[in-house]
């Protein structure tokens, strides 16, 4: 199943979000068109509901004891944690939805017939790539170092395999929340890139509670949310987009070991180092808030957009 070009309405059998049988046009009008609520009010339930599922699932690993997100020490397994909470709660509250809408769950954008195969695969190759680029870039006029190993041996492995996992679990449900079910509802009411402006503006805006984000690592995180958004329209689901994301933060944060959106973790491959002026390195930000990374994002959407033609409507 593909992700629809534009999200039609429900209009095949009548759901439980179909207007009231009752006439009250003012209240109809206000709150519903001619075949469902509208598109704002199904997402600001969606979010209700994932707000809550959210709340009880972090108070459940709390109770748990499970490991948690520290501002003083970002570690795999709390990071894991926290996404694993996100993801059930982004996933749980879309099958609700799903079910009062008449709606698969995989109508919104991770079809499970597609799940890790070749798109998966190809966002993976696209995501080491991009970051490698990028990289690269800032490193020809001497703005990045390598340095040491911060790891050897069987702890190198082990921590590779750790924020893998981490980071998969990070594409899944960052690109689950903005362009799954969020992507489907708002672009049946604002069009397919109106709705992908506003949830990549609110991806971005989302970044800068990080340590070390700035504005300009947000416009990039904007910018990189957008190039998803165009993954997702060529392909027709999420699975390249949830590959590329997973793949480009563990690039970013374990492999090359530098900053990930202001955030430097524990147990990183490299004792790299930036150097040189802000534009060039991205600062604290780390590479998403360098020239380096508009200009990779840019020259990815052009050779994407000719190796994925547009999809027929």
């Amino acid at each position: 199943m593909n992700f629809p070009l534009e999200s039609e309405p429900v209009a095949v059998k009548r759901c439980a979000l179909a207007p009231p049988v009752a006439d009250i046009p003012l209240l109809k009008s206000a709150l519903w068109n001619e075949h469902v609520l509208r598109a704002g009010w199904r997402l600001a339930i969606y979010v209700f509901f994932f707000g809550v599922i959210a709340a009880a699932a972090s108070l459940l690993s709390i109770a748990l004891h499970l490991p948690q997100v520290s501002r003083t020490a970002f570690r795999a397994l709390g990071r894991l944690v926290q996404q694993a909470v996100g993801r059930v709660a982004a996933v749980a509250a879309a099958a609700i939805l799903g079910r009062l809408e008449g709606r698969p769950l995989g109508a919104y954008g991770l079809p499970a017939a597609e799940a890790f195969r070749a798109k998966f695969w190809h966002g993976i190759a696209w995501g080491i790539a991009m970051i490698s680029a990028i990289i690269l870039l800032i490193s020809m006029p001497g703005g990045f170092s390598f340095g040491g190993l911060a790891l050897h041996g069987a702890a190198a492995w082990d921590f590779a395999v750790v924020w893998a996992m981490v980071f998969l679990c990070v594409g899944f449900f960052e690109e689950f929340l903005f362009r799954g079910y969020s992507q489907f509802t708002l672009s049946s009411g604002l069009g397919f890139w109106p709705a992908a402006s506003v949830l990549s503006a609110a991806f971005g805006a989302l970044h800068l509670s990080n340590r070390g984000e700035d504005r300009v690592g947000a416009l990039s995180v904007f910018v990189i949310g957008m190039f998803f958004c165009l993954t997702l329209r060529r392909t027709g689901n999420l699975w390249f987009a949830v590959g590329l994301h997973a793949a480009f933060d563990w690039g970013e944060t374990f492999l090359f070991s530098v900053p990930n959106s202001g955030i430097v973790v524990y147990g990183h491959l490299l004792n790299s180092s930036f150097h040189g002026p802000v534009w060039l390195t991205g600062g604290t930000v780390g590479p998403e808030g360098s020239v380096m990374s508009f200009v990779v994002v840019a020259i990815a959407a052009l050779i994407f957009s000719r190796v994925y033609p547009p999809r027929e409507a």
